[in-house]
């Protein structure tokens, strides 16, 4: 195993598993308090979901082989569609988001995320079922990230020059650089300010928690995915919240996703 962030030992995963595991056959059979059935379910499928999307980012920090994520990421998708669909029931919206990506950028990040997950890892058949969430809740061509981490891989996105937070400036600016160095610089700049610019986020500062806390990992997932995708030179990006290994298994399998264009 190889440890990819400093503050994520073996035992710290060992714990976090130790605990996921009985967390979910606790609440599979325990009710979560709520004023509705339709609450209830909704309050449980996004219980999944975290514990879902948590198992698969702590997998990748512990420093387990990437061939492990597929199925972790694969099982977080399909538990995002079973609380897309509580929520909409709880909340009588037929397409509502799982994400608030324009009102949240800790929500927003969780979707990039996971975007850049699908997009890494080559599953372009993950990537269609998540997105069609976000889409259809009508962010589709409303900013400009997110169709650019979409627009080489899936067809008929929108080409727009807006964009929700702020903290995302650099990673746009660094798809959109004049030279291949303000490119790199610009990606740089973006992992710096990113663990700073998520103060309000749920999962800031957990690594202080020490081992039996909620801590499985600080990355910036997307902009791995940007640098792949737009061929942008991150050799010299060390950051710790850069997965400098999960970009460099997208590039040596390019061929495993045919549908996967890269210019």
């Amino acid at each position: 195993m190889k440890q990819r962030q400093k503050f994520y030992s073996e035992n710290h995963f060992s714990i976090f598993i130790s605990a996921h595991d009985q967390a979910n056959d606790f609440y599979r059979t325990r009710k979560f308090k709520s004023d509705s059935f339709e609450e209830e379910e909704m309050l449980r499928s996004r219980f999944f979901q975290r514990q879902a999307l948590n198992k698969l980012i702590a997998t990748y920090t512990a420093g387990r082989d990437i061939s492990e994520l597929p199925p972790l990421l694969e099982d977080a998708i399909e538990k995002y569609e079973i609380y897309q669909d509580k929520l909409a029931k709880n909340e009588q919206i037929t397409e509502i988001s799982p994400l608030a990506i324009g009102d949240y950028p800790y929500q927003y990040e969780e979707c990039v995320q996971v975007i850049g997950f699908c997009i890494l890892l080559h599953r372009t058949d993950l990537l269609k079922r998540f997105v069609v969430l976000i889409d259809n809740a009508g962010y589709k061509g409303t900013d400009t990230l997110y169709e650019d981490l979409l627009c080489k891989v899936l067809p008929g996105r929108h080409d727009i020059d807006q964009w929700y937070h702020d903290v995302y400036s650099p990673l746009v600016q660094a798809i959109y650089s004049e030279t291949a160095k303000e490119a790199t610089q610009h990606l740089k700049k973006y992992c710096s300010q990113w663990y700073p610019a998520f103060k309000q986020a749920p999962w800031h500062d957990t690594h202080h928690q020490g081992e039996d806390g909620n801590y499985v990992g600080y990355w910036a997932i997307e902009a791995g995915a940007i640098a792949f995708l737009y061929g942008i030179d991150d050799s010299k990006i060390d950051h710790m919240v850069y997965p400098k290994d999960l970009v460099q298994y997208a590039r040596d399998n390019r061929a495993s996703d045919e549908s996967q264009v890269v210019n």
